[in-house]
């Protein structure tokens, strides 16, 4: 094996090793956004699995002669801090996807190594290559799954921090294309004077014939909400009307009526399961984890309702 030929390999093992470190602290930042136990199992046993893979590239770095930089694990600490602030100021799906090019270059990575290492004769290295690619694999698909579940709608097996749901709420309001008139409008205001700014925010998107002042004050804000979604749709503005419903599907304060399962509140856990494994629209499934948390949180329907959309996210992401 030529000198070339050990410098580079040992240079992308190097690589990979800090960017593993990386992907380390990112792995334990994001368990406290695991929404379900299962999420945070596959979080800790990916960072618990990355600290292994980090000991064994470091291994097939001395068995090249070489030695592993002792900065890396700092500067992987770093870049997964600096990555979290910038996570907080960003929508979910954008922090995910930086997560998503983080392993898609240490899987790239890892199949280069693996040539290299074929080329150069390295058994042992074409092994640890072998299992990065298939541990990256595995992790490129459940990031996938994750974000092709928050497209759905959600419940996308992490949950978002309170700034990036408001970094996504605001690019979503601020790109609501609504057109109704400005009478229809100034009723809907009326009725959700109770509602919080955000909402006002997103109905002033509507304006489009004259300026309208949002006036909020204080009062039922989910009758407020369920009323304002009635005027709406009255008035023929399905697009907010749908806002609307979504806001009051995420704040879980649907009525048992409204659900997509009849008579939910009589059902038992393995009864509201079976049910669930009939939904096929993800706005369906997420009403039912909603009003099923904010009112009974029975562990078997919850688990039913993320098994059930991650079938339908690998159905989309085209990974089942």
């Amino acid at each position: 094996m030529s000198t070339r030929d050990t410098t580079t390999l040992s240079a992308q093992l190097r690589a990979v090793l800090a960017l593993t470190h990386t992907e380390i602290q990112i792995a334990d930042t994001r368990i406290a956004q695991a929404r379900t136990e299962a999420a945070r199992r596959a979080l800790s046993d990916n960072a618990d699995n990355a600290r292994d893979r980090a000991h064994a590239i470091e291994a097939a770095i001395r068995e090249l002669g070489d030695v592993p930089q002792r900065v890396a694990p700092f500067l992987g600490r770093g870049a997964a801090v600096v990555k979290a602030v910038i996570d907080q100021a960003q929508p979910f799906d954008e922090a995910l996807l930086g997560d998503l090019t983080l392993e898609h270059q240490l899987l790239d990575r890892a199949r280069y190594i693996m040539a290299l290492a074929t080329t150069a004769g390295h058994p042992g290295v074409v092994a640890l290559a072998q299992r990065l690619i298939t541990e990256h694999t595995e992790t490129v698909d459940w990031l996938t799954t994750v974000l092709a579940e928050d497209a759905l709608g959600g419940p996308a097996a992490l949950r978002h921090t309170r700034l990036q749901a408001g970094a996504g709420t605001l690019v979503k309001l601020v790109n609501l294309p609504v057109s109704w008139s400005a009478r229809g409008l100034d009723r809907v205001l009326d009725a959700v004077r109770a509602t919080p700014p955000a909402l006002g925010e997103l109905l002033a998107q509507g304006a489009h014939a004259g300026d309208v002042a949002v006036k909020t004050f204080s009062a039922s804000r989910d009758a407020a909400l369920a009323t304002a979604e009635q005027v709406a749709r009255d008035e023929g503005a399905d697009t907010a009307a749908g806002a609307l419903r979504s806001i009051r599907t995420s704040t879980g304060t649907l009525e048992s009526s409204e659900l997509p399962i009849g008579d939910y509140d009589d059902l038992t856990v393995a009864q509201a399961a079976a049910a669930i494994k009939d939904l096929t629209e993800p706005a369906d499934i997420r009403a039912i984890l909603l009003y099923e948390q904010a009112n009974k949180d029975r562990h078997g329907v919850i688990t039913a309702v993320q098994s059930r959309l991650t079938a339908i996210a690998h159905e989309v992401a085209g990974l089942s």
